[in-house]
């Protein structure tokens, strides 16, 4: 079963107070940020705070991130040196623009997994697609190594490398993101949306959520915890959903049991994809704790 990944929340990784209680905000994951949330004066006490914590803290079933530093900066082997013994789930690389970014990654989590006892592939890559580069090479990034398990779009980046503003309605975004929604799909793995800026703006987060879930994405990132469940209930399926989807798996069994392929409900043709999806929102709802 596909882990839920409906909200990832951002924390600064030199904010002992929020890191501690990250795992009793509700996100499905967090993200301890050693990038763009910490000065470059307190690189080094942020990546001894984020290991401590991570080997220290009981994060529950939440889904532990870091975020490094860039591939192309002098931080990447402090960073993988300090945080890959403390076994976080999964550590996202910034700005991927070329499968080459994801093998060097790959290769020097491995070699320090190895020196730390960890066996070889523990330790999971979520891929950051911030510029028009990467977004163009999303499939081949995807696809770059068996660790990645989720490909995300980093908005305020990827607007800054076109050359124009992000905006309320997101339409520069728009190909970007189908094409990052598309490239997940097809390499079985999650897609994360950028975060919506404005914490005060709750009409516009569920707005954007709303077209992003219709779009394909498995979750969004959030930089504060109030956002967590708007987005959260957005993603979670309606009683009616549930109810249908119920009908058709139940229709479906006993038209197998009949040696039927094809059956109706209601006058519409019910067909395999119809109950893959089906089957998928019972196992949402289950996930959610709705069924």
């Amino acid at each position: 079963m596909k882990k839920l990944r409906r909200t990832m929340l951002y924390i600064p990784g030199n904010n002992p107070g929020m890191i501690q209680n990250g795992g009793c905000y509700g996100a499905d994951a967090i993200m301890l940020d050693l990038e763009d949330a910490v000065a470059v004066n307190r690189k080094d006490d942020a990546r001894l705070l984020v290991r401590n914590l991570l080997s220290y803290v009981d994060f529950g079933d939440v889904e532990k991130t870091v975020r490094i530093n860039g591939m192309n900066t002098d931080f990447v082997i402090p960073d993988l040196s300090m945080i890959v013994p403390a076994k976080p789930d999964a550590i996202r690389i910034p700005k991927v623009e070329t499968i080459e970014d994801i093998q060097r990654a790959d290769k020097l989590i491995s070699q320090m997994e190895d020196e730390s006892g960890l066996r070889v592939g523990t330790i999971m890559i979520h891929a950051m697609l911030e510029t028009a580069l990467g977004v163009e090479n999303a499939y081949a990034i995807a696809k770059a190594s068996p660790r990645i398990t989720a490909i995300t779009i980093g908005g305020q980046d990827l607007t800054a490398d076109m050359g124009i503003q992000k905006t309320l309605g997101g339409e520069e975004l728009s190909y970007a993101r189908r094409r990052i929604v598309m490239a997940a799909k097809a390499a079985r793995i999650s897609a994360i949306d950028t975060i919506w800026a404005d914490v005060d703006d709750d009409e516009g987060l569920i707005r954007e959520t709303r077209m992003i879930k219709e779009l394909g994405f498995d979750g969004k990132a959030v930089i504060n915890p109030r956002q967590i469940e708007p987005v959260h209930r957005v993603f979670l399926p309606t009683v009616s959903e549930i109810d249908k989807a119920m009908k058709i798996v139940t229709a479906f069994k006993k038209a197998q049991a009949e040696g039927v392929g094809v059956f109706a409900i209601d006058g519409r043709m019910i067909d395999a994809p119809v109950v893959a999806r089906a089957r998928r929102i019972l196992e949402l709802a289950e996930m959610e704790g709705a069924a």
